[in-house]
């Protein structure tokens, strides 16, 4: 690659700038801000600073990360995609499923390659999983718990948390979208997921405009019970699932790297890596792309695939119970 280029200039673009100089350090690094602004300060690991999508199109450049925030994704990508440029898009695929199928149309018509960036399929016990879910070592799953709690203001401890992505509603903020990241893993092990029920809910602790909870209960094809809850308030990162089957129990520790098989008779770590380094994922996911746009084989999560979790957080939105902001936890 001699001409790459990225959108956006938060923190998750300036991961993503860093390890395009460290794939293709040869090549020139072209970095746009959201907005279309001219930032006064130095932007790290770029080469040119571009203020227009327009501009990016015409220095040719081979592929695009969008990673502004979602709103603006299909703004940004569609005249990359019309203009044959693959383009991938950062998590989640857009706000909105008008958007996301916005995009769908775009990239049939004029067939350039488009993927999503849900790196954590690309973590290294996430592909076990994949395997482990594939075989018939659970046997008949019952039910799943999926559980993501992490503290929004130690997210980016150098901003003020209520001004980040992650708080404001117009820039695509609140847990579902934040961290539907749990959303698409679980389709992917499990397949389509029903909604049943769902609460959400904003608390004084962040005060946020957005919600800063889910608790929601779905189902699956096969009617095994999942249930998903998403937070901004555990102190403490907690990231880790539990499938219950017929033959046993699987407990995955996605910030430990690890997964346990656990029966009657004994408990087997079936996976450990807990020394991993999870800038890789991104590395990885990156160069899999790479391999989409020279039609080499690959697990790029698709446009449709992205869309269903967009889907489904339209239908939580819609019907799902909305609580009261409830006493202040802190102390």
């Amino acid at each position: 690659m001699e001409r790459v280029a990225v959108v956006g200039l938060g923190n998750i673009a300036a991961r993503h700038r860093k390890n395009l100089k460290h794939l293709f350090p040869q090549a020139s690094l072209y970095a746009m801000s959201a907005s279309g602004r001219m930032p006064d300060e130095k932007v790290s690991d770029a080469n040119h600073l571009v203020s227009s999508i327009e501009a990016l199109i015409e220095q040719k450049v081979q592929f695009v990360i969008v990673a502004s925030p979602a709103p603006f994704h299909t703004c940004h990508a569609i005249p990359l995609i019309r203009a044959g440029i693959p383009v991938l898009i950062e998590k989640p695929v857009t706000a909105s499923k008008e958007d996301a199928l916005a995009l769908q149309d775009a990239a049939a018509r004029y067939q350039t390659p488009v993927t999503v960036g849900y790196c954590l399929r690309y973590l290294s016990s996430a592909l076990e999983m994949k395997k482990i879910m594939a075989s018939n070592l659970l046997g008949h799953l019952y039910h799943a718990n999926i559980e993501i709690g992490q503290y929004l203001p130690d997210w980016r401890p150098s901003k003020n948390y209520r001004e980040c992505v992650s708080a404001r509603a117009e820039l695509g903020g609140g847990v579902l979208l934040e961290l539907s990241h749990e959303l698409d893993y679980t389709q992917w092990l499990l397949g389509d997921l029903t909604l049943e029920h769902g609460v959400l809910r904003s608390t004084q602790e962040l005060g946020l405009e957005v919600e800063d909870s889910a608790d929601l209960l779905l189902s699956t094809a096969e009617k095994a019970v999942v249930h998903v809850h998403l937070d901004f308030l555990q102190r403490k990162a907690y990231r880790k699932c539990r499938f219950v089957g017929s033959k046993g129990t699987l407990e995955w520790d996605l910030i430990g790297n690890e997964i346990r098989f656990i029966t009657v008779e004994r408990e087997d770590v079936l996976y450990s890596a807990p020394e991993w380094d999870k800038n890789n994922m991104y590395i990885e996911m990156v160069k899999d792309f790479v391999s989409q746009i020279q039609q080499q084989s690959n697990q790029c999560i698709s446009l449709v695939e992205a869309t269903k979790s967009i889907e489904l957080i339209e239908q939580i939105k819609q019907n799902c119970t909305t609580l009261p902001i409830t006493g202040d936890l802190k102390g």
